[in-house]
């Protein structure tokens, strides 16, 4: 049997920098962070992955999101802690150039509107 390849796409791969012993997936909508949270299209840069100082991972978008619930009462989903963000870097193996900690308010999305001001 001959086969004949006509056309082919390459797929990149990278994954994450995580902590040891952290979990591969985001606590709170349980997606890889290989993959992307509901609100992004495409890992990476745009799907950013905040930790925090009891080592629970999320997504930015995520954790945002549940810190402005008010039934979360800024606790970590995961622990009950309250939850701060690690200052630690965050690299994804796809750049050496290391990640700044993970910006504190959620990148507005067209169609949403915020209530803070700008600084």
């Amino acid at each position: 049997m001959k086969i004949t390849i006509n056309s082919y796409n390459a797929v990149a791969a990278w994954k994450w920098d995580l902590p040891e012993g952290s979990d591969d997936t985001c606590g709170i909508c349980r997606v890889e962070f290989e993959g992307t949270c509901s609100k992004c299209k495409f890992p990476g840069e745009d799907c950013p992955i905040l930790i925090g100082e009891c080592s629970h991972c999320f997504h930015t978008h995520c954790i945002s999101g549940w810190l402005q619930s008010e039934s979360s009462q800024g606790r970590c989903p995961m622990c009950r802690q309250t939850f701060r963000e690690k200052v630690a870097e965050v690299k994804s193996s796809k750049s050496n150039r290391p990640r700044t900690p993970a910006a504190r308010q959620p990148q507005q999305r067209q169609g949403s509107a915020s209530s803070s001001g700008s600084g």
